[in-house]
C-alpha cells in the first residue's frame, strides 16, 4: 500500500499549462503519430502519477509539437524527474 501511495506526486505544472492555453489531452495525443501517447498517459501526467522518463519525453514532445513556436523543457511540466 506504501508503494502506491508513493506513486502518487500530485498535480503537475503541466496540468496548468494545458488549463492555462485551454490544451486539451486529445489534442496533445493527436500532435504526435498514432500509437505514440494515449490519453490514458496524458492524464496520469496532468493528476501527477509517477511516469517513467519515456512517457515524459512523449508528453513534452507532444507538447512542444502543438505548442510550436512555444517551447518547453521537461523541468517545466514535471516536479519529479521520471525512472530510466
Amino acid at each position: 500500500m506504501s508503494e502506491e501511495v508513493s506513486m502518487d506526486v500530485g498535480v503537475q505544472p503541466l496540468d496548468a499549462i494545458m488549463t492555462a492555453k485551454e490544451i486539451r489531452n486529445h489534442d496533445l495525443v493527436a500532435a504526435l503519430p498514432p500509437g505514440t501517447l494515449t490519453h490514458k498517459q496524458v492524464q496520469k501526467a496532468r493528476k501527477g502519477r509517477r511516469l517513467t522518463a519515456n512517457v515524459q519525453e512523449k508528453v513534452l514532445s507532444a507538447l512542444n509539437a502543438y505548442a510550436a513556436p512555444e517551447s518547453y523543457r521537461r523541468e517545466e511540466l514535471f516536479n519529479y524527474a521520471g525512472k530510466r
